[in-house]
């Protein structure tokens, strides 16, 4: 019999078993992971270096990175956020940095340093890992007057008073929620790239500069409600965007997709985008400024790149507006830097179709957030279940922001356990 089953193997079960044992010591915990390796997802983060957090130490700031829970995660960052979590490393020997755009990384620069922490802390605290423990049924039982849940791992059976469950998203655990009465919210993903084929950006990947992008209203919602359609119009953003070989990516594309999951998902990720390469300017301001140089300058319009952006992508969008590599400013006409001004200011893209953003696939859906008590992480539908992590309807912008929820709700999960554990 166990005190605890955590249920995943990943950043949000570590967490919670850890400050479990470490505010209960002999407590009998168990981590039980389903595949071979635990924390993989925490390998592969920032390019395996591991963004562990975001230097944002506003509670009310942090929980506006997420599109879903940020009004239920305001109280927990009360609680424990990323202040919390520098801390939690730091009295482990592991300092972090903090980037120019607010990420933080170890500052070994490598994931496997956070990876080897939790895996010693795990079994400095007698954290029992088991690996290839798959959960395929969970049943509350009555043992001697007392509620305990029964979890079936291959053929046989573990028992225990207190379940946190970290799973991220597993279907087959919302599954088994489901059965037991929990709403799950049907995950749809976020966090992806833009595939676009267009003669704009067709010979520049790997191209990056500042951008805003907004999705445009479209006519093809099918089965989506008018709710969706002021979701759609609401969607815009703005930051570093990356031309890639399949469309569009960066940070100003990511928070586009994660802001627009479910509307995106129901225009089946065809739709379009209005984007302005030189943020600063709107199309009128950028046309007389054009008017301006046509009386002073003598050199085509190719070679004079008179705006702060890539070389290579003002060639591509002069070409765009149908002005040839010949003409020069005293040729060119004023319809003509009108166009180049739209080119630049608002330029319209089809986005057909999205790429997973490399390893880190995140997904809005899992247990609906009126059901979970945000005190503690329990499960208001069933008793002593306690969630961390993904696998609830909470998803982030990049960042850090993901990894921050899952160490606020693995902490207060802890707590919500350790609580319950010293009433019995």
């Amino acid at each position: 019999m166990y005190d605890v089953l955590v249920v995943g193997g990943g950043a949000a079960g570590f967490y919670a078993a850890i400050h479990i044992a470490e505010a209960r010591p002999n407590t009998k915990i168990a981590i039980l992971e389903r595949g071979k390796e635990v924390l993989t997802k925490v390998k592969v983060s920032g390019g395996g270096r591991c963004n562990v957090t975001h230097a944002e130490f506003n509670p009310k700031e942090l929980s506006t990175n997420y599109p879903r829970g940020e009004k239920e995660l305001l109280g927990p960052f009360h609680q424990y956020a990323s202040g919390d979590t520098i801390g939690f490393f730091e009295v482990r020997g592991i300092s972090l940095k903090i980037e120019e755009d607010g990420r933080m990384f170890p500052v070994s620069n490598s994931s496997q340093t956070i990876i080897d922490c939790f895996v010693s802390e795990a079994e400095r605290l007698g954290v029992q890992i088991k690996k290839i423990s798959a959960v395929s049924n969970l049943e509350s039982v009555n043992e001697n007057g007392c509620a305990i849940w029964k979890a079936q791992v291959g053929d046989g059976y573990l028992r225990a008073k207190k379940l946190i469950l970290a799973t991220g998203s597993n279907p087959k655990i919302w599954n088994l929620l489901e059965r037991l009465g929990h709403t799950i919210i049907s995950p749809v993903p976020s966090l992806f790239t833009f595939n676009i084929k267009d003669e704009r950006i067709a010979n520049v990947p790997g191209l990056a500069t500042h951008a805003e992008v907004r999705v445009l209203p479209s006519k093809k919602f099918g089965k989506s409600t008018a709710k969706d359609k002021i979701e759609v119009s609401a969607l815009s953003s703005d930051g570093p965007l990356l031309i890639t070989h399949w469309g569009m990516s960066g940070p100003a594309i990511l928070k586009l997709s994660a802001w627009g999951a479910r509307a995106l998902e129901r225009l089946n990720y065809q739709f379009k985008i209005q984007v302005n390469w030189v943020p600063e300017y709107h199309q009128n301001g950028l046309l007389e400024l054009f008017l301006k140089v046509k009386q002073v300058e003598k050199k085509t319009i190719l070679r004079t790149k008179i705006l702060d952006i890539p070389k290579r992508l003002w060639v591509n969008l002069v070409r765009a507006s149908q002005i040839t590599d010949e003409t020069t400013w005293p040729e060119v006409s004023k319809p003509q830097l009108a166009v180049l001004a739209e080119q630049l200011t608002g330029g319209v893209f089809q986005v057909n179709g999205k790429s997973t953003f490399k390893e880190e696939f995140v997904t809005a859906g899992g247990v609906d957030l009126k059901e979970i008590n945000f005190k503690t992480y329990e499960s208001k539908i069933v008793p002593n279940v306690y969630f961390a992590g993904e696998i609830i309807n909470v998803d982030a912008i990049t960042g850090g922001f993901n990894f921050q929820n899952a160490w606020t709700g693995g902490f207060l999960a802890a707590q919500g356990v350790v609580s319950a554990l010293n009433q019995e």
